[in-house]
């Protein structure tokens, strides 16, 4: 036989092997988000990072540093198109879809249970959606999955050396979002409660924790030279989400990790990591239930949660493809993949996806609702879950002030400021306002307090999304001159009155407390 007949087995069998599944996978995630990243416009919290990476700092009143500094990488590599802006977390979500399905490799799984975890992982709402737009929660989500894969590996080869990699990974984690610090804890009290607790008698766990602290260093000494706001802002948050019962937290969990996955994650949980074949990774298991109590009893966001899954879909297609094995069944496989991929068609476009025509999703969306019954937070829904309606509105509102703007005598405009109610309405002015020639946004929203009123003099303001009330506190004359109308964005953005407001009754510098709010 030839060389090259000898090497078409094999190479056929990398084309459809276990690791060429999971990059088909991630790939398929990757071009998912990349072809429809400039379907709508720009979401709120996006515009907010992109002005922090243009004031980049050690910390922020609601995200450590990572998210701005990774705004500001994007915007000088790519630019600061919707395509551009959506390079990084789309990345990130493609890993997340790989790693799952090594973790499944790790804890014993053949190709069809890799594949399957991948999959399971690519097609939930609350794992696919932070792939649509640059977001904290992104990253969080891949430096939760990768320190899994290799807490896996620490406790299947008894590499206690590894705990050093795991304190890097935790410490990215904790310079993307606090939610690190759960993850940390869950970690910590799983290794207590298992037999890998005898690690702790090594000096590598502790290093890890070192590690992880001195990343986190930076962002302390900033909540201390500014008073740590964040404290505040986390005092406040719980008024931004519905409070849940224990049932109808499991409810959402259930409904936003997808349905069809349920008996997978079940199974990884309860007839894997709790079980005998499970045992030398049973911390697993008790990092999701400290996890589930610590975020249900905070009445923590549904979604925090969500990068605990993919170690129990890995853990869920371990226990599927040996139970199918063991009986000599085949025909449950491509069924249930079957399942899977239908439901993530049928559920993505009108959750989290932005590829159907506004009009279109408009129509099956406010049939239910809006929101279909799973809030993301307080705010009143309109034809559109919020996800979708905060990528609306902006550009018009910013037209908006720009005819106020224009509408000033010439020695007023020279000296106006533009204040806004909330970070989204200051990030839009800032993003679209140069196109414009308005001067540079100012509010009390959280780290644009911080950033205070920029010079603004107080004698010409046009103010969106302030109240009145507040404005006459500190203004003689307040004039409303226009109305922002947006037909698909957040109700509490549509038919906002533009004041125009001059005579200032104290100095701008004096007042400017009155405008803070960190929530």
């Amino acid at each position: 036989m030839s060389e090259p007949a000898r090497e078409r087995p094999s190479r056929g069998l990398a084309l459809f092997g276990a690791t060429a599944v999971l990059l088909y996978l991630g790939l398929f995630k990757l071009l998912l988000h990349l072809f429809t990243a400039d379907n709508y416009g720009y979401f709120r919290d996006e515009l907010y990072y992109v002005t922090a990476g243009e004031r980049l700092d050690f910390g922020y009143v609601d995200f450590p540093p990572l998210v701005a500094l990774l705004a500001a990488l994007t915007r000088s590599l790519f630019g600061d198109s919707l395509l551009a802006l959506h390079v990084f977390p789309a990345l990130a979500g493609a890993a997340v879809v790989v790693l799952a399905g090594l973790i499944a490799r790790e804890l014993g799984g053949g190709r069809f249970a890799q594949g399957l975890a991948a999959l399971a992982t690519l097609i939930p709402p609350t794992l696919l959606v932070f792939g649509t737009w640059l977001s904290m929660d992104a990253f969080d989500q891949l430096f939760w999955v990768l320190g899994t894969y290799i807490l896996v590996i620490i406790l299947k080869r008894d590499q206690p050396r590894l705990w050093l990699v795991f304190g890097l990974v935790a410490g990215l984690g904790l310079l993307t979002k606090l939610t690190m610090l759960y993850f940390g804890l869950a970690v910590f009290v799983s290794v207590l409660l298992t037999r890998t607790r005898r690690h702790l008698l090594t000096v590598w766990p502790w290093l890890a924790g070192a590690i992880a602290s001195l990343f986190l260093l930076p962002y302390a000494f900033w909540q201390i030279s500014h008073g740590w706001p964040t404290l505040e802002f986390w005092s406040n948050y719980g008024e931004k989400i519905d409070e849940a019962s224990p049932l109808e937290f499991l409810v959402e969990q259930i409904v936003t990790m997808q349905p069809p996955t349920l008996p997978l994650w079940l199974a990884g949980l309860l007839y894997y990591l709790f079980s005998r074949d499970g045992r030398p990774y049973r911390a697993l298991g008790w990092i999701y239930v400290m996890l589930f109590v610590l975020f249900m009893v905070q009445n923590a966001r549904f979604y925090f949660l969500a990068p605990a899954y993919p170690m129990l879909f890995a853990a869920g297609a371990v226990v599927f493809e040996r139970f199918l094995a063991r009986r000599g069944w085949n025909w449950p496989k491509p069924a249930y993949v079957a399942v899977l991929a239908i439901s993530g068609i049928v559920v993505a476009p009108i959750t989290v996806l932005p590829v159907l025509p506004v009009e279109t999703l408009a129509r099956v969306t406010g049939s239910a609702g809006g929101d279909a019954g799973v809030q993301v937070e307080t705010r009143e829904v309109g034809q559109l879950p919020q996800n979708f309606a905060d990528r609306f509105g902006w550009e018009n509102l910013v037209a908006t002030i720009a005819g106020a703007y224009e509408g000033l005598p010439p020695e007023e405009r020279e000296s106006a400021c533009i204040l806004t109610g909330n970070y989204g309405e200051a990030g839009a002015v800032d993003f679209f306002g140069p196109e414009y020639g308005l001067p540079g946004a100012i509010s009390g929203h959280n780290s644009y307090f911080i950033w205070g009123p920029r010079g603004c003099s107080g004698e010409v303001v046009i103010s969106v999304g302030v109240s009145s009330e507040t404005l006459r506190e500190v203004f003689g004359e307040v004039q409303q001159v226009d109305k922002v109308r947006c037909r698909y964005c957040m109700p509490d953005e549509d038919n906002l009155p533009v004041y125009v407001c001059r005579d200032p009754k104290m100095p701008f510098e004096e007042a400017w407390p009155r405008f803070e709010h960190y929530d």
